[in-house]
């Protein structure tokens, strides 16, 4: 869910694996965020530049996230080499998305690179919502049949 704390959980989360020296390898995959609060081994907006996107393929803001995501997926096994290859020094990977939902729910990103980390490495995913905007009921639900896919 946008706005919900994705950015602020992992970066205490990172923090915390620090704090407990075991460093995280962290993944930014939110082409849109303007200030990272953590340092991140790789980040999308290296890669691409979300307006840009934006401009020339005529998109709003979520086409814009959407369809920066899907292009950075078709390079996704760059990343898993990446990860990979830190295996030995980083026990954790870490990653940041986006919080617009249709990103994992019908793009070929989200399937794209969850079903790559998954099949590679142990992988837990939290899905992180903002209670104080799932008070109505039917919201609640909508959150946490979101969840369940």
């Amino acid at each position: 869910m946008a706005g919900s704390g994705k950015t602020t959980f992992v970066q205490r989360l990172a923090a915390h694996l620090h704090g407990q020296r075991c460093p995280p390898y962290v993944i930014n995959l939110d082409p849109a965020v303007h200030d990272l609060p953590f340092p991140g081994n790789i980040d999308i907006r290296d890669t691409l530049k979300y307006k840009e996107v934006m401009k020339q393929c005529r998109l709003g803001p979520n086409g814009g996230r959407v369809t920066s995501l899907n292009l950075f997926a078709t390079r996704f096994d760059q990343v898993m080499k990446l990860i990979e290859k830190r295996q030995n020094a980083s026990k954790y990977v870490v990653i940041d998305t986006p919080g617009q939902i249709e990103v994992f729910t019908w793009s070929a990103s989200g399937a794209i690179i969850t079903e790559a980390l998954a099949s590679s490495f142990p992988s837990v995913v939290v899905y992180v919502m903002d209670t104080s905007r799932s008070t109505n009921p039917i919201t609640f639900m909508s959150n946490m049949l979101y969840a369940c896919r």
